[in-house]
């Protein structure tokens, strides 16, 4: 069953961290257009999946409750902005800032927890965010100006994680909910472009229109393999392979697309990176402890016993 779970997790970020190439391909596209067709398209391969699943019994008790379709739009906008941000980024030549973004985001996360959730910052895990503030900072001075990318990414993907830790609904579902949110406006987006002639779709390659209308299944299929791996290994074990997702942009965007990677960038991100290292290996360590005092009382009953 674990192993299975972590095969899941690593197919699910291998997917997500080669999507660059994806939208790499659809660079001849307005990021507007592209995000449009990703909501229209996600929120149809969702509505299959609930329909061949029969997933329905949580639709008419979300519509009833005001506070839930609040916080499934507020999950939505945030969810748009990284789309749209990571879309753009990718083709305007930032993968690498791109992936910048999602190295720092289990900091930010820490970071959230502590300003919003009131959680205590460990004495580790307050050296791995002072020691990334550090890496970032370092990139704004010798760079004049904050990796602004990377930081949108990091905040927008963050606070959606943040929202969805305390929603009523499971991942399936919620996405639904918010790709229904963002469906109306981006439909009516395209059928503007449609009326006007100025639309991709129906002018471009089979390729593209075939790209188009499998940006709803790359969307969905990673984020349900996701949800499998979560039920079956460890947040440790997730945690570990959520860095194969930006390590992969990151190789991407300098060997495949030869973006620029500076000595200056080595040594912003080297920073970033040993936070990184600090933080894994301050939850690993906990975790052994944890699972140490958990399985001593077992031994010492046992001795008695004896």
């Amino acid at each position: 069953m674990k192993n299975k779970g972590i095969l899941y997790g690593i197919i699910a970020y291998t997917l997500w961290g080669v999507f660059p190439i994806y939208w790499k391909a659809l660079k001849s596209l307005p990021p507007g257009e592209i995000l449009s067709h990703r909501m229209v398209w996600s929120f149809l391969t969702l509505l299959g999946v609930l329909a061949v699943s029969r997933r329905w019994g949580w639709v008419r008790p979300a519509l009833r409750q005001p506070r839930v379709l609040l916080t499934f739009f507020l999950t939505a906008a945030l969810l748009s902005i990284n789309w749209l941000t990571y879309i753009w980024a990718v083709n305007a030549g930032f993968i690498v800032e791109s992936a910048l973004g999602y190295f720092i985001n289990p900091l930010v996360n820490v970071l959230l927890g502590m300003v919003f959730l009131r959680e205590r910052l460990r004495p580790w895990q307050a050296v791995a965010v002072l020691i990334a503030a550090a890496g970032v900072l370092y990139l704004t001075i010798t760079y004049g100006a904050l990796p602004w990318i990377a930081l949108t990414l990091a905040f927008t993907f963050g606070l959606y994680g943040l929202l969805r830790k305390t929603a009523v609904l499971n991942s399936l579902e919620g996405l639904s909910l918010e790709t229904a949110w963002m469906f109306l406006p981006a439909f009516a987006f395209l059928a503007v472009q449609q009326v006007n002639g100025t639309a991709a779709f129906g002018q471009s390659s089979p390729l593209i229109h075939l790209l188009l209308i499998g940006s709803g299944l790359i969307t969905a299929l990673p984020l349900l393999l996701f949800g499998a791996a979560a039920r079956r290994v460890t947040l440790i074990t997730l945690g570990i392979l959520q860095y194969i997702a930006p390590t992969l942009q990151f190789l991407i965007g300098v060997f495949v697309y030869d973006e620029p990677f500076s000595h200056v960038q080595l040594i912003g991100f080297s920073l970033i990176w040993v936070a990184l290292v600090v933080y894994t290996g301050d939850a690993i360590m906990r975790q052994r402890r944890r699972q140490s005092r958990f399985a001593a009382p077992v031994s010492g009953i046992s001795r008695d016993g004896l």
